[in-house]
């Protein structure tokens, strides 16, 4: 904890290391598109329920345009955006699909690279079986 003075350093690790879980694995970001949002909210609770992902958020009214089976199609969906980890994906990935209803439904996951410790921790300890 470089940068800490030195009194801050044992309360700093006391409050940080029940959250630090490093077995659990990176931290993911996981985006998905519904159809709408009562599917997202379905697929966001099932998913927080079965500690696949330890947030959901759900960002409704999204536009989208995208080239499907030779046509440029417009609709109105729902961004998903998951909390997860490394570990979790693919058991996360494989609910998902099974509770979609595209036949190829969207599911990009990004790495998180930086964030704060505790919510980190916290992502991880939610999603650690």
């Amino acid at each position: 904890m470089a940068g800490v003075a030195p009194r801050w350093k044992g309360y700093l690790a006391t409050m940080v290391a029940p959250f630090m879980k490093k077995s659990a694995g990176p931290v993911l970001v996981i985006l998905v598109t519904a159809v709408n949002q009562r599917e997202a909210v379905r697929i966001g609770e099932e998913m927080v329920t079965a500690r696949l992902a330890a947030c959901a958020n759900i960002i409704p009214g999204i536009q989208s345009i995208y080239r499907w089976k030779g046509k440029v199609v417009k609709e109105q969906e729902a961004l998903l955006i998951l909390k997860s980890t490394t570990p979790r994906y693919r058991a996360l990935e494989k609910a998902i699909k099974t509770m979609h209803t595209y036949e190829i439904p969207e599911i990009i996951a990004l790495s998180v690279k930086k964030g704060l410790d505790r919510y980190i921790g916290w992502v991880r300890s939610e999603t650690h079986s």
